[in-house]
C-alpha cells in the first residue's frame, strides 16, 4: 500500500473540552461538551439508552468513522487509519436512531432522531433505494489521546453486528448512569471481532473496548492499561486506505 503523508490533529491540552454547569434544579447535570450535541435530562439518558435495546432487536465539520471491510478502523474521505492504542470519548448524550435509504453507494435520504424520541415516521422510501429504509443507529466520539487528539468524528451503521456493538455500549453507559452519574463519559478503545459466514466467509465487527469513565473534573478512573506503548516508542507509520 502507498505510504502517504497524513494530516495530525492536535490541541493544547490531552484534557476535553470544558465542562459546561447545567442547573441541578432541573435534575440535570454537567456533562462534557460535544459540538452541536443534543442534551436531553440525565434522569432520561439511562432510559434513553436502554431503548436502543429493542430497536436494534438482535454533522458538519465532523469526519465520519467506520470499520472496512478488512477489519480496520478508518475516518475521513482518505480513508485515515485510526492510530492504534488512542483511546475515544463517546458523548453519552449524542446516540440517535432513525433510517438511512441507500442507493448505489450513496446515501438517497435519511433521517435520525435522538434516542430519547421515538423512531422517526418516514414516507416510502426512493425507488433507487436498493433495500428500502434500513434501521440506523449512531453516535459522537471524540479522541482524547494520540495523534488525532482533539478530533470529533460521528460513527453511524446498519449493519447487525455494528448495532449490536453501539447497543452493548449504549446499555453499558445506561448501567453506569444508575450507579454513578458523576462519571458518564466513556473512554474507549476501538477494536474488532469476527465471525465466519458460511457464504460471505471472514465478516469483522466492532467492539468498544470500555478502558475508563469520565468524571466532572475531566479525570479518568482507570490506570493506563499495561500493554500501552511507552511515550518514548516511535509511533507506527499510518496509512489511507483505498476504498
Amino acid at each position: 500500500r502507498m505510504i502517504r503523508a497524513r494530516r495530525r490533529y492536535r490541541s493544547a491540552s490531552i484534557s476535553l473540552p470544558p465542562l459546561v454547569n447545567l442547573s441541578r434544579k432541573d435534575n440535570t447535570m454537567n456533562a462534557i461538551t460535544f459540538a452541536k450535541a443534543n442534551l436531553p435530562s440525565v434522569q432520561n439518558l439511562s432510559q434513553a439508552l436502554r431503548s436502543l435495546d429493542a430497536s436494534v432487536g438482535g454533522g458538519d465539520g465532523t469526519a465520519i468513522l467506520k470499520m472496512d471491510k478488512t477489519g480496520h478502523w478508518v475516518f475521513g474521505a482518505d480513508q485515515t487509519e485510526v492510530e492504534d492504542g488512542s483511546t475515544w470519548a463517546v458523548n453519552p448524550f449524542s446516540f440517535v436512531h432513525g433510517y438511512i435509504a441507500w442507493g448505489d453507494g450513496e446515501v438517497l435520504a435519511e433521517k435520525m432522531v435522538p434516542v430519547n424520541e421515538p423512531l422517526p415516521e418516514v414516507d416510502p422510501a426512493p425507488p433507487q433505494a436498493k433495500r428500502g429504509w434500513e434501521l440506523q443507529v449512531g453516535m459522537g466520539l471524540k479522541c482524547v489521546s494520540g495523534e488525532d487528539e482533539g478530533l470529533e468524528v460521528r460513527y453511524s451503521v446498519t449493519s447487525v453486528g455494528g448495532k449490536r456493538a453501539v447497543q452493548k455500549l449504549a446499555l453499558d453507559i445506561a448501567a453506569q448512569v444508575e450507579t454513578d452519574q458523576s462519571k458518564p463519559v466513556p473512554v474507549v478503545k476501538l477494536k474488532k471481532d469476527h465471525y465466519t459466514h458460511k457464504s460471505y466467509g471472514r465478516i469483522f465487527t466492532p467492539v468498544f473496548e470500555i478502558v475508563g469513565w469520565l468524571g466532572l473534573d475531566g479525570k479518568q478512573d482507570a490506570t493506563p492499561p499495561a500493554d500501552a506503548a511507552p511515550a518514548t516508542e516511535a509511533a507506527p507509520v499510518r496509512r489511507r486506505r483505498a476504498g
